[in-house]
């Protein structure tokens, strides 16, 4: 097959451009004789002039230098970072527009990747398509004297200035120009990826939907703050719904936000929230859906899925806290968990108890381990929860799930590409999928979440 050669597009080359679609990264996607150019914050229907940036064997990258035809997807973005920062990657268009990518780019995962076109419900959306995130890491850095604090530029670790993000409630913006003036005024360091030196790394701050609990982390290169009383007086000052000041302890030469230790300054060591009818301990390393709202509803296709009747043992592999399989218990005979964190696990143990819930154990081991571990204990789930990071599961695990042989596999996944694949492995051992369903947690961002049952055949 022809494929193009850098020869026949150059970098820096103006060309006319229709956009024709785009994909979940958020780029319009146009044709130039044939060959895919990515275009970020372009939309379908736009007619633009693109420089060229980069050119592949078979793709180019470039930007818009100038609009000749919008869209009629394209509408005002009420961040004024949008474009810089790089979050909210569908913020040109409509949300109408943004919820139409998703679902065809879900489903063309599937069909492309997996050879498989499951049964798909129309893509579910919460009331809110802004102001819903439950949770900001904000990065900080300093230059020339100038302290920035907000959101890394798509691609790099270059942060952008945005103490008011329309993805989160409007109290972290009090909250972090508390921190930020404290930063500045008491002459704190702030660290340099490229020295490994200075001290706040980054801003942790999280909000319980239902009570209202805020709890605020700093991220620090060190063992302590200086003036830790000042910085308490000023984010309660700010804000008073603070209920939980922690430090958490990052001194490794890592890209990872969070260090493993935690020290509670001020307040409670956690704040608590509502989900599924049911009261959750958050920490500051519990994994938690970020949209409240949409969270319920996925947990809720979740059960459905199961199809419990009160006599199932459930399996609930990278349980976190235990969100999804406590959400189930009572309408199982047994569940079990498995998650690797052990913060997430005691976690999950103390949301066990304060919901009188009996019937749940939790091992601390990471998930392929914990699910052969329950195999030698002669342990045979009705259901299994899968719930991985966006890698996925290992070919290990799918092994042991479908060695286990349950009925069911409801399997919740933030990454269409990953998702596809491992249904495509279950499906080579015998698992068909029953029903699927994409969820928008994210508005505005190039991230979406879907649940899929699969069915012992």
């Amino acid at each position: 097959m022809w494929k193009y050669t850098e020869m026949d597009l150059r970098k820096n080359d103006i060309i006319k451009l229709e956009i024709v679609n785009s994909d979940l990264g958020g780029s319009g996607i146009g044709r130039h004789e044939g060959m895919a150019v990515f275009v970020p914050h372009s939309a379908k229907g736009d007619v633009i002039n693109a420089r060229i940036l980069k050119v592949k064997k078979t793709y180019a990258y470039g930007k818009i230098e100038e609009i000749l035809t919008p869209s009629g997807d394209r509408v005002s973005c009420p961040c004024p970072v949008n474009g810089k920062c790089g979050g909210c990657v569908f913020g040109h268009i409509s949300y109408e527009a943004e919820l139409k990518i998703k679902e065809d780019a879900v489903k063309d995962c599937f069909r492309r990747l997996a050879d498989l076109d499951p049964p798909f419900e129309k893509i579910h959306s919460g009331e809110k398509v802004y102001g819903y995130r439950n949770k900001a890491q904000y990065p900080v850095s300093e230059k020339n004297g100038e302290i920035s604090a907000g959101f890394y530029a798509s691609h790099s670790h270059r942060v952008v200035d945005c103490p008011a993000c329309p993805l989160q409630p409007a109290e972290f913006e009090d909250i972090l120009k508390s921190v930020v003036d404290y930063i500045r005024e008491n002459n704190v360091s702030v660290y340099s990826e490229e020295t490994g030196r200075g001290l706040i790394r980054h801003i942790f701050i999280r909000k319980a939907a239902v009570t209202g609990e805020i709890m605020v982390c700093p991220v620090i290169n060190g063992r302590k703050l200086p003036a830790e009383e000042e910085f308490c007086r000023r984010v309660l000052e700010a804000c008073p719904a603070v209920k939980s000041i922690m430090l958490n302890i990052n001194t490794a030469d890592t890209n990872v936000i969070m260090g493993e230790k935690c020290r509670l300054i001020n307040g409670s060591e956690f704040i608590t929230d509502g989900l599924a009818g049911l009261k959750f301990r958050l920490s500051p390393l519990s994994f938690y859906q970020v949209n409240h709202d949409v969270a319920e509803m996925l947990y809720d296709k979740a059960r459905e899925y199961a199809s419990l009747t009160g006599k199932e043992t459930v399996l609930d592999l990278y349980c976190g806290t235990g969100t999804i399989g406590l959400s189930l218990a009572k309408y199982a005979g047994r569940v079990i968990g498995a998650e690797i964190v052990p913060e997430a696990v005691e976690d999950a143990v103390t949301n066990a108890r304060i919901n009188g819930i009996e019937n749940a154990r939790f091992i601390c081991a990471d998930a392929g381990k914990a699910a052969a571990q329950l195999e030698k204990e002669g342990i045979k789930p009705d259901v299994v929860i899968l719930d991985p990071p966006r890698k996925g599961c290992s070919a290990d695990l799918i092994e042991t799930v479908a060695r286990m042989n349950p009925e069911r596999i409801v399997y919740v996944s933030c990454d269409p590409a990953t998702l596809a694949r491992d249904c495509k492995a279950f499906s080579e051992k015998g698992f068909s999928i029953g029903s699927a369903a994409i969820y928008d947690m994210f508005p505005r961002t190039g991230n979406v979440e879907t649940v899929v049952l699969l069915k012992r055949t």
